[in-house]
């Protein structure tokens, strides 16, 4: 029902009519192209000395500049100084630079031989992309910072290349040779091949037609079954062999499908909490003998997944990742390629969990054996120098209070990591993405970047300087040149401009920050209001919420924000927030969400939500919704179940209602395996009876993303309880449905109705 106070507004404040939906409506097209100078994408010479980019000038022609590197110093041109496509020049081979923008490199094969394209991850791993024949080419799609190595019919390096950010061509003829002429790797020996052969395998001496029987015990139950990895000297094969685990399937009617007309069964492979799994385990072959190593299962019990499989420089060694059901169990392990004993490289547990989907990295350092280790082990995600051969601690990399976003690369010769990093900087925002370096032993820590927002970057090819690019949600995109050395500017290239874009009414997010449950810890959100704001006025508030803990979800870069904004313009104002739960932050912020999904940090939101009030009384608490899509909209829901004292109304879109129906990878991770109560105590279905507020519930006739039965098992729950609630199920619809134009127009007649107490009129 409407609170009193609701009621009384809406009769003295029109809300709802065509002119509200119009404005929410005219919103992007008013925005568009309002901001200058946000997105600068250069184009290097061959030398890195000098770069140069287009400045879109909206109703205006172009501008085009030339930026020397050393100076930064700008130049005007009339006309850009070559083609978009940059030319290549061969660098020294070195692994990928992960996390660049999307781009191409064309390589020409000018010569008279075939050659073979590889690519080197940033573990430093060759992969073949095959062959390109005399005199084509081929566009290799790929990522800025990727390194592509082009190899002859001998095997020889003929030289190694660099995708950049803009478009980029490789010419390979009989001139082209590597930059630095380091040692090629001769590929690796192998007097055997091996073949698949149903359950079995089956290996083919080198130069021979004829294969032998390398397993004869594989049935379709007890499979063996690749990667197949070859030890250095190829006389030892590993590989997996597996037990398969039963497919669950999942029905969907699609009732009106578009090209029959009687409705159509759709059947999916859809794992689910607690359902048996493949059952994996590694099998080490000494092939010449034609015999497998007993290889102890006893450190690798209950495999999740076995994976990041390698051998040893030497050989001595087969390596492996085990992580546990359960995610409280992570081990790097080594197989004696002798005698088939495993010992643990180095063992991870947790109470909780391991986010194996974010904070899992690692690195061998060949030459040495030494290994970097990422690990949340004193509460902060962190990097860790391990000696590999004994598994001992050498050195703890990185340290304090802010975390490791991801590793960018690993200078194995000057031995420094690359690497970006959250709340490094104190005075900003521990959500803004930095770009940092340090030595293995832990000394020369240095932050490169420095702009109080979050941060993306460019080198340049010859890695000496960088473009870094940062924003914040109230500050468009700037442009500067970086030194690589140390991080100093050398100079601003563009400072995005907004002026058009306040021009139209548009207001800039405000940043929020609060005490959650426990009165210490800094709750971050932002807070939109809509274009016809007027202060001293009182607007119903409504969250976007989404407490996945795989990740945050407010806004830290620039952005227009358009379709949250929308809602807003028919007399809202918006939130987000990131309460406990959500990752990012330090361990203990993030294992609130630990068997506890419904938690989704609503004592932290509350307590943000009553601070703003009380600074910001234009936030009228007497009318707060919420909605939100997938797992958004199970805490949509829960946010009427658990907190329907302070939530009033709530839009629910395609919701994990209840984990135990739910894909298996994501809520296992969370919740934990074996099934327990905990998954009862976090369902919407089981606790539907105890709804207050009003409910709109959506979802698509055939989400093939979460269960779509989940959905209509709360609404199965809800009308044994006798609780009113609207519900749109969509024919045809997909997961998110409830962006579609239908169901998202509903949402905003929804929330008119329910928080200003009026009727649109459209």
């Amino acid at each position: 029902m409407l609170p009193a106070a609701a009621a009384g507004a809406a009769s003295c404040l029109a809300q709802g009519t065509q002119a509200d939906y119009d404005r929410a409506a005219s919103l992007p097209q008013r925005t568009a192209d309002t901001v200058v100078g946000d997105r600068i994408r250069a184009r290097w010479a061959a030398d890195s000395g000098s770069f140069w980019y287009r400045l879109p000038r909206p109703g205006r022609e172009d501008e085009i500049w030339s930026v020397d590197a050393a100076t930064g110093t700008k130049s005007r041109l009339d006309a850009p100084p070559v083609a978009d496509t940059v030319v290549a020049q061969p660098i020294a081979p070195r692994p990928s630079r992960p996390g660049g923008d999307a781009t191409t490199l064309t390589v020409e094969n000018r010569r008279n031989e075939a050659v073979q394209l590889y690519w080197i991850d940033p573990d430093g791993t060759w992969k073949n992309y095959g062959g390109i024949r005399p005199k084509e080419s081929h566009a290799q799609p790929t990522f800025a910072g990727h390194v592509w190595l082009v190899v002859g019919p001998t095997g020889a390096t003929i030289a190694s290349f660099e995708a950049g950010a803009a478009p980029t061509r490789a010419v390979v003829d009989a001139e082209t040779s590597p930059a630095v002429d380091p040692p090629a790797p001769a590929p690796p020996p192998r007097p055997f091949e091996v073949t698949e052969n149903g359950p079995n395998l089956r290996v083919t001496p080198a130069g021979s037609t004829e294969s032998f029987a390398l397993t004869t015990d594989g049935t379709d139950d007890d499979a063996y079954r690749g990667p197949f990895v070859w030890s250095p000297d190829g006389t030892r094969l590993a590989c997996r062999r597996v037990r398969p685990a039963p497919e669950r399937r999942i029905h969907i009617v699609e009732s009106s499908p578009t090209d029959q007309l009687q409705p159509k069964l759709r059947t999916l492979d859809y794992a689910k909490p607690g359902d048996p799994i493949d059952q994996p385990r590694i099998v080490v072959f000494d092939v010449a003998a034609r015999r497998a190593l007993p290889v102890d299962t006893a450190l690798f019990p209950t495999p999740w997944s076995l994976d990041d499989f390698h051998w040893t420089p030497d050989g001595r060694e087969f390596r492996f990742l085990y992580n546990q059901r359960g995610h409280q169990v992570l081990r790097l392990l080594a197989v004696d390629a002798a005698t088939g004993a495993v010992r643990p490289v180095v063992e991870e547990t947790s109470r909780t969990f391991i986010d194996y989907t974010n904070k899992v990295w690692h690195h061998t350092v060949a030459a040495t054996d030494e290994l970097l280790w990422m690990s949340e082990r004193d509460g902060w995600n962190h990097l860790w120098l391990h000696d590999a051969r004994t598994g001992a601690l050498k050195n703890q990399v990185t340290r304090g209070p802010w975390l490791v976003r991801r590793v960018e690369r690993v200078d194995e010769e000057n031995r420094q990591i690359w690497f970006a990093a959250l709340g490094v900087r104190p005075d900003q925002s521990p959500y803004h993405v930095h770009l940092c370096r340090i030595h293995f032993d832990g000394t020369g820590f240095t932050v490169l970047t420095a702009g109080d927002g979050t941060h993306s970057w460019e080198f340049s090819p010859d890695g000496r300087t960088f473009l870094d690019r940062w924003s914040r949600v109230d500050q468009p995109t700037v442009t500067e040149l970086r030194r690589s050395s140390d991080g100093s500017l050398i100079a601003e290239i563009e400072r995005g401009d907004a002026t058009a874009l306040l021009a139209t009414g548009w207001q800039p997010p405000e940043r929020f920050v609060a005490k959650g449950r426990d009165g210490v810890t800094d709750i971050h959100g932002v807070i939109l209001r809509p274009t016809h704001f007027q202060p001293g006025r009182k607007f119903p508030v409504i969250e976007k919420i989404y407490a996945g803990p795989q990740d945050h979800f407010v806004p830290q870069a620039f952005s227009l924000m358009t379709r949250d904004r929308q809602i807003g313009e028919l007399g809202f104002i918006m939130v987000q927030i990131d309460g406990m739960g959500t990752n990012w932050r330090h361990k203990a912020f993030h294992d609130v969400c630990w068997k506890n999904l419904h938690d989704a940090g609503f004592p932290d939101r509350i307590a943000w939500l009553k601070a703003a009030a009380a600074r910001y009384p234009e936030l009228d608490l007497d009318r707060v919704g919420i909605y939100g899509g997938s797992a958004g909209g199970q805490s949509a829901l829960r946010a009427l179940i658990d907190h329907g004292d302070f939530y009033h109304v709530a839009v629910a879109d395609c919701g994990c209602h209840d984990n135990r129906m739910d894909k298996i990878w994501w809520n296992e991770q969370w919740m934990g395996w074996p099934v327990d109560a905990s998954y009862e105590a976090a369902s919407n279905v089981v606790h539907a009876h105890r709804l207050r507020g009003r409910l709109l519930l959506t979802v698509g006739e055939v989400d093939s993303n979460v269960d779509p039965a989940s959905t209509y098992q709360v609404v199965n729950a809800l009308i044994r309880a006798g609780k009113d609630f609207e519900f749109l199920p969509v024919p045809g619809g997909e997961h998110g449905v409830g962006e579609e134009p239908y169901p998202a127009r509903r949402r905003m007649d929804f929330f008119v109705r329910h928080l200003w107490g009026a009727e649109p009129r459209r």
